[in-house]
């Protein structure tokens, strides 16, 4: 089971801001475009632990993206992606929703996706026309309910895209991505001292349709 502490996460974290410092030392002449997405992500579920039939789904909702995207040849660009999408998801029959007892509905879930990767325009010159665009990296799954831990997994994300240029430094980029990450676990999730989930699973599948603005400077 891959479970990260926080050394391991800060560790995590430091390498991938010496890959954004180390980006950000290229030549003045290569372009930096940084796109702020709006989007709606669906998909993801568990498995009760008690009834492995019986399956624990993500509510759908909107989610909120930011790239940094650098040019590093006429077709290509490195990308740091980082999105954000506040879900919940059923308790299942054994939760308990609180130190008193008390019973919840639902348990509010952040899923959190950081990937290094990039983007590959079909049509040649980054900035104009359909790309495919992918990255590897960690989703971060923080449950919003007292006696239940932070998660921490390896992850990918795919997808195609459109960009269409608005003018000189602005453009709108159209995007739908897949996001896979790796659960591989067959005890019980988000568990600090006592589980009050009784949930696991192997993997987790989102899909999410994007609208972003892109600023190129």
């Amino acid at each position: 089971m891959f479970i990260m502490s926080g050394m391991q996460i800060a560790r995590l974290d430091t390498l991938l801001l010496a890959s954004l410092m180390l980006l950000c030392t290229q030549p003045a002449a290569a372009q930096t475009a940084l796109t702020v997405y709006g989007g709606y992500r669906g998909g993801g579920a568990f498995q009760q632990t008690a009834s492995p039939n019986t399956a624990v789904e993500l509510k759908s909702s909107g989610a909120a993206s930011l790239s940094l995207d650098w040019v590093i040849d006429v077709n290509r660009q490195v990308q740091l992606f980082a999105s954000r999408q506040a879900s919940e998801m059923p308790a299942s029959s054994s939760a308990s929703g609180s130190a008193s007892g008390t019973a919840s509905p639902a348990v509010p879930l952040t899923m959190s996706y950081l990937h290094l990767g990039g983007t590959n325009f079909f049509e040649g010159g980054v900035g104009r026309g359909a790309y495919v665009v992918g990255g590897l990296g960690m989703t971060v799954m923080t449950p919003g309910l007292a006696g239940l831990s932070t998660e921490v997994r390896p992850s990918m994300n795919v997808g195609l895209g459109y960009q269409l240029p608005l003018a000189a430094s602005l453009a709108l980029r159209f995007e739908v991505r897949g996001y896979f990450t790796l659960i591989n676990s067959n005890t019980n999730l988000f568990c600090s001292g006592g589980c009050v989930l009784s949930i696991k699973g192997d993997s987790l599948t989102q899909g999410e349709a994007m609208l972003g603005l892109a600023y190129t400077f």
